[in-house]
C-alpha cells in the first residue's frame, strides 16, 4: 500500500505500419472489447471503458470469473501509434482514471504514439471490489489505525492489536470469497487478459509506486508479451509484506531535510525554529504534546493527536504541491496544517485552524469514499488485502511489540507506526504461491526512475529493484523529494527526457545516471 493519491494513484518500436521484434502495426489490432462511458464520472471525454471478465482463480481458468474495468485514451497521432502503454497508478488504489490523470504529465510525442490504457486492479473500484463493511465515521475514527498502524501516545501497541484483528474478521465475512485471489501476480493476470482482449501482441507499461511491482511481475511472468517498461518510484520485489512497510521509517527520515528547510522558509506561519534543528526538536516536541493531551473537535471525528500530525505530515510529503504557495492557497498547505496544530497545542486555535486540521482527515475519506456505486471502506481496504495476499506477515504479538519498540526511538517522526501489528498480521487467508521471483532475464528494457527523497518508496528500494533485475535495467536518480517523478511539480528534464526517448524512439540508456 503505497500511494496516498486517489484519484491518481496510477512501453514496440515501429514505423507506421511496419511490424517488427514481435510488435503488431497499429492496423493488425483486434479489439474485441466494447468501450462505452466510464463509471467514474470524472474523465476526460475521450477516454473510454469496458469490462472484460477474467478467473478469479486462474489454477481453475472454468470456475468462476470476476469483472476488471478497463480504460482507454486512444493515440493521438493515428499516423505515430506505435501500440498500447498499459499503466497503474499505484495504491494499490483505483487507476481507472489513470489515462486522463497522467496526460497533463506524459510528453506528448507519448500520447501521439501510444493507446494509454489503464484499469482498476481486481478488487478494487469498479473491478469486482472488496467489501469490509466499515462506515465513513468508524473510517475517519480510525485513520491513525487503518492508514499506518501508529501505536499510541505511550508506545502501547495493545488498541492496534484490537483493531487490526476486527478488521481482518469484517473483511473475511465480507469479502472472504475473493480475499485468497486478491494478489499482485493475479493482477499481471489480469493484464495479459486485457492484452489479449485489445488484440496485441506486446504491451509497453508504466506503472508508479505500487504499480512498480505490478510491471516487474508482469514482466516475470509473460517475457514475451511484454516490450519497453519505465517504472517510477519503485519498491524493493525482495522486500515485502511486512519488510515493505518498514521501510516507510526509514523513507520518512529521507524526506525530513527538505520539511526541515521548509518550516525554516515558513517560520512565520508555522513557529517551529529559525533553524533546522530547532525545527525538528520543536516538530517532535509538538508531537508529543499532542500525545499526551490529545484534542477532539467538532468539526471532525478523527481525534487530533500526536499520531495525526505525523499522519498527515507524512501523507503531505507525499507531493511537493502540498509545501509550494499559489493563488488558491497563498500559504502552504503543510504551514497551515503545522501551525495550526501548533496553536491548537497553545491552546489558542481559530476557526481557520481548526477548519485546517480537520480538512486533512475529512478531505482524506472524501476521496477515498468519492467513487458512485464502490463500498464505502473498499479503497482503503484494498491496499491491505494485497500486502496480505502478497506475503504472510508475522503473527506474534511480541515481534511487533519489540519491533515498535525499536523504530520508535531510531524513527521517532513516524513513531514505530510502520513496525506496528496490522491487520495483515491477523488476516484470514494465508498466500497460496510464492509470489514471482524478479530476476535478470537477459533483456535490457526497464527503466527505473526514482526521487532521491522519496516518502514512501525511498531510493534504497529502488536500488534494490535495480539489483534484482540486473543488467535489464537503468536507474535514473532526480535530486528531488517527494513521491513520483513523472507527476512531480517541477520535473526533472533530464528523467522525463530519458522515458519519452525510450518510450518513442525505442533509445535506452547506456548507463545509469543521477539527474
Amino acid at each position: 500500500m503505497r500511494s496516498h493519491i486517489l484519484s491518481l494513484a496510477a512501453v514496440a518500436a515501429i514505423g507506421a505500419g511496419v511490424a517488427v521484434a514481435g510488435v503488431l502495426p497499429a492496423s493488425a489490432s483486434t479489439d474485441s472489447l466494447t468501450w462505452g462511458t466510464c463509471p467514474t464520472g470524472t474523465s476526460a471525454p475521450e477516454q473510454q471503458c469496458a469490462t472484460i471478465q477474467v478467473p478469479l482463480d486462474y489454477t481453475n481458468p472454468d470456475g468462476r470469473h470476476i469483472a476488471v474495468e478497463v480504460s482507454r485514451i486512444k493515440a493521438a497521432d493515428p499516423a505515430k501509434r506505435k501500440g498500447v502503454l498499459l499503466t497503474n497508478g499505484g495504491g494499490p488504489g483505483p487507476s481507472l482514471d489513470v489515462p486522463t490523470a497522467f496526460g497533463s504529465f506524459m510528453p506528448q510525442s507519448v500520447r501521439d504514439s501510444y493507446d494509454i490504457v489503464a484499469f482498476d486492479p481486481r478488487g478494487i473500484g469498479y473491478s469486482t471490489p472488496i467489501n469490509c463493511g466499515r462506515g465513513k465515521d468508524e473510517l475517519t475514527r480510525d485513520l491513525q489505525f487503518s492508514t499506518l498502524s501508529f501505536p499510541a501516545g505511550d508506545g502501547s501497541i495493545d488498541a492496534n492489536v484490537a483493531y487490526s484483528k476486527r478488521m481482518a474478521k469484517q473483511c473475511a465475512a465480507n469479502s472472504g470469497d475473493l480475499l485468497p485471489h486478491i494478489t499482485t501476480a493475479n493482477v499481471a493476470r489480469d493484464m495479459d487478459q486485457i492484452r489479449q482482449a485489445l488484440g496485441e501482441r506486446t504491451v509497453s507499461y508504466y506503472g508508479i509506486s505500487w504499480g512498480t511491482k505490478v510491471g516487474a511481475v508482469y514482466r516475470a511472468l509473460f517475457p514475451a508479451t511484454v516490450d519497453r517498461v519505465v517504472i517510477d518510484s519503485s519498491v524493493d520485489p525482495n522486500e515485502q509484506g511486512y519488510d515493505d512497510f518498514r521501510a516507510f521509517s526509514g523513507a520518512m527520515e529521507d524526506r525530513w531535510p527538505d520539511l526541515a528547510k521548509f518550516g525554516v522558509a515558513n517560520e512565520k506561519t508555522v513557529h517551529l525554529g529559525r533553524t533546522e534543528r530547532e525545527v525538528r526538536r520543536n516538530f517532535l516536541a509538538l508531537e508529543a504534546k499532542l500525545d499526551r493531551h490529545p484534542v477532539k473537535l467538532a468539526e471532525t471525528k478523527a481525534p487530533i493527536n500526536g499520531n495525526y500530525l505525523r499522519l498527515f505530515t507524512w501523507q503531505l510529503s507525499y507531493d511537493d504541491r502540498e509545501l509550494i504557495a499559489t493563488d488558491e492557497a497563498p500559504v502552504p498547505v503543510l504551514a497551515q496544517f503545522w501551525g495550526a496544530a501548533r496553536n491548537l497545542a497553545a491552546g489558542k486555535a481559530t476557526q481557520a485552524d481548526r477548519d485546517a486540521l480537520a480538512a486533512q482527515a475529512n478531505g482524506l475519506i472524501a476521496k477515498a469514499t468519492s467513487l458512485p456505486g464502490v463500498p464505502t471502506d473498499n479503497l482503503l481496504s484494498a491496499g491491505w488485502a494485497f500486502s496480505c495476499g502478497d506475503a504472510a506477515w508475522p503473527r506474534d504479538v511480541r515481534t511487533y511489540a519489540h519491533n515498535t519498540a525499536v523504530d520508535r526511538k531510531q524513527y521517532p517522526l513516524t513513531a514505530g507506526a510502520p513496525a506496528n501489528f496490522a491487520p495483515c498480521s491477523a488476516w484470514a487467508s494465508r498466500p497460496s504461491q510464492p509470489e514471482p521471483k524478479i530476476t535478470e532475464l537477459g533483456r535490457r528494457n526497464v527503466l527505473i526512475l526514482q526521487n532521491e527523497r522519496d516518502p514512501a518508496t525511498p531510493l534504497r528500494t529502488a536500488q534494490g529493484m535495480h539489483r534484482a533485475l540486473g543488467s535489464d535495467s537503468a536507474l535514473f536518480t532526480v535530486n528531488a523529494g517527494g513521491h513520483g517523478v513523472l507527476i512531480h511539480p517541477n520535473p526533472s528534464r533530464c528523467a522525463i527526457g530519458a522515458l519519452e526517448a525510450y518510450l518513442v524512439n525505442g533509445d535506452f540508456p547506456a548507463a545509469d545516471k543521477a539527474c
